[in-house]
């Protein structure tokens, strides 16, 4: 897996199907309830796993991408944690228009009923330190340089973008989140990694690596 430099590969890694993903998840949170971030570069599949995740768990999904709308690209803790992350821990249900939305007018509100067992949070820089002190797990999605490029490029002309904007948005976003995650290193405080390399996928199966610490598997003896 072609990594950035200051990021080196998890593993052992192995897979797993959707019943013994969802256990492992669950063993990561409080009585199967909290809040789960899921982190990863863009064109990860960080999207695709935490609707996954939280498909399994019973849980909401909240995009990043929702909260940043018309708001920052990369400091968007600063609405997570009063208006989605806190609310929703003090048994309250979620239904808040960022300031982008209100500015612009956007229809809707990001919504995550009280009732739900588990908040995912997922986004570029979700598993960063300001936000993980507010959660229970972070899981990091682990991705192919070359492969995530080309996924982003492709998702962003199905899109509407002609090939050279789809190339030129991509290069100005990874100006803002190669330094910030370089800096913040995200996936130290993973719990669970889970790799995004094309010939892992398959549906219903996920492979994942875990701390030592928390994985089931390691023999403690």
């Amino acid at each position: 897996m072609l990594l950035h430099p200051e990021e080196t590969e998890s593993g052992p890694w192995r897979p797993v199907g959707d019943d013994a993903l969802a256990a492992l998840l669950t063993r990561l949170l409080p009585e199967g309830r909290g809040v789960l971030l899921v982190d990863g570069r863009s064109g990860s599949g960080k999207s695709t796993f935490a609707e996954r995740a939280a498909a399994l768990l019973g849980g909401v999904t909240v995009h990043s991408d929702d909260l940043a709308w018309h708001h920052d690209a990369i400091a968007w803790d600063d609405l997570a944690v009063p208006h989605v992350i806190e609310p929703w821990r003090r048994g309250e249900d979620v239904d808040y228009r960022p300031p982008g939305w209100v500015a612009r007018d956007r229809h809707g509100s990001v919504r995550v009923p009280a009732d739900v067992r588990v908040l995912v949070l997922e986004g570029v820089g979700a598993g960063r330190a300001s936000l993980a002190t507010h959660a229970n797990a972070v899981v990091w999605v682990q991705s192919d340089r070359v492969e995530a490029r080309e996924r982003g490029l492709r998702r962003d002309v199905e899109l509407g973008r002609t090939p050279e904007a789809a190339e030129r948005f991509w290069d100005e976003w990874m100006s803002a989140e190669e330094p910030f995650l370089a800096g913040d290193r995200p996936w130290e405080r993973a719990d669970l990694v889970v790799s995004s390399r094309e010939a892992d996928w398959a549906p219903g199966r996920t492979t994942v690596a875990m701390r030592p610490d928390e994985d089931p598997m390691t023999d403690s003896r």
